[in-house]
């Protein structure tokens, strides 16, 4: 089993504002895509109930004191008995959000995913947490500084 959390983030670590992505770009969904596809994605309730829908192609896993979810939404209430079962599965599991997920998984994860992006957001309501970027080999994966706003997905990896 390996954590990897996959986000994207402004300069100041900027998450999302009012339970909503702050920047939709299409490029970027496009990515999340394509790197979440055929795997399971762990997040939060507030991070669920924001899909538009159920994302294709994955197993949904909602970190949630709650069971108000459909029933092929795997529920745990704890992150104790959620990693009693995943810490011995043997794949690769996404960290999607939000904020206090990010968190609890930080010093969990060996991968972060990120989009960074080259904008701020003054009224966000939410932040991805701090990090020690010192403890992580930094990949560049790709980068589109023409687009407004600029990004790139880079890849921190976590030192042995």
């Amino acid at each position: 089993m390996s954590y990897s959390i996959i986000a994207a983030v402004g300069k100041n670590n900027e998450l999302g504002k009012n339970n909503d992505l702050i920047w939709h770009i299409k490029e970027d969904l496009q990515f999340f895509k394509n790197v979440t596809t055929g795997k399971t994605v762990i997040m939060g309730q507030n991070t669920f109930y924001s899909l538009p829908k159920m994302l294709p192609n994955r197993h949904h896993v909602v970190l949630s004191e709650n069971n108000n979810f459909p029933p092929e939404v795997e529920v745990y209430h704890d992150l104790e008995s959620l990693r009693e079962y995943y810490d011995k599965v043997n794949e690769e599991l996404f960290i999607i959000g939000g904020a206090y997920v990010y968190k609890q998984f930080v010093p969990l994860s060996d991968k972060f995913y990120l989009t960074e992006i080259d904008a701020t957001c003054e009224d966000a309501s939410v932040y991805f947490p701090l990090f020690n970027k010192e403890d992580y080999e930094y990949t560049e994966l790709s980068s589109f500084l023409d687009n407004n706003p600029p990004y790139k997905h880079v890849l921190y990896k976590r030192k042995k």
